[in-house]
């Protein structure tokens, strides 16, 4: 009896478990990350998070609700993380951008995002790598 009590005040005082998407830097230079997704309903991108040299960043604090996620990265110089899937995004600062369509149009880039496969876990780190 001691040892089920003893096991319910663990799971009573337990840390909720962590979800999210995170995203860590393993290069030597700060690098700035946007975010692609589709909410269920429209397409849209986030950005630019920066992430300095050996740090982690989370995107979404929550559980995610979504198999595939895009993303693209960039350290400002040589190194960037991209792929064929095309969302727009701001040359600086912060930005929510709704849809993918006509970015020079609205003013913005069109950038190629990589596609990234949860599987369908609620929780997903990805690092960016030399």
């Amino acid at each position: 009896m001691r040892f089920f009590f003893a096991a319910m005040m663990l799971l009573a005082f337990a840390a909720p478990a962590q979800a999210g998407f995170t995203v860590c830097n393993k290069t030597a230079h700060p690098a700035r990350v946007a975010l692609g997704r589709f909410d269920g309903t429209a397409w849209g991108s986030q950005g630019w998070w920066p992430i300095a040299p050996g740090k982690c960043e989370r995107l979404i604090p929550a559980a995610l609700d979504a198999r595939y996620y895009y993303l693209y990265a960039s350290d400002g110089g040589s190194g960037t993380w991209d792929g064929g899937f095309g969302f727009c995004v701001a040359a600086d600062g912060k930005f929510t951008i709704a849809g993918r369509e006509d970015c020079a149009g609205r003013g913005y880039e069109r950038k190629g995002f990589y596609q990234v496969d949860t599987g369908q876990d609620t929780d997903v780190t990805k690092f960016i790598s030399d």
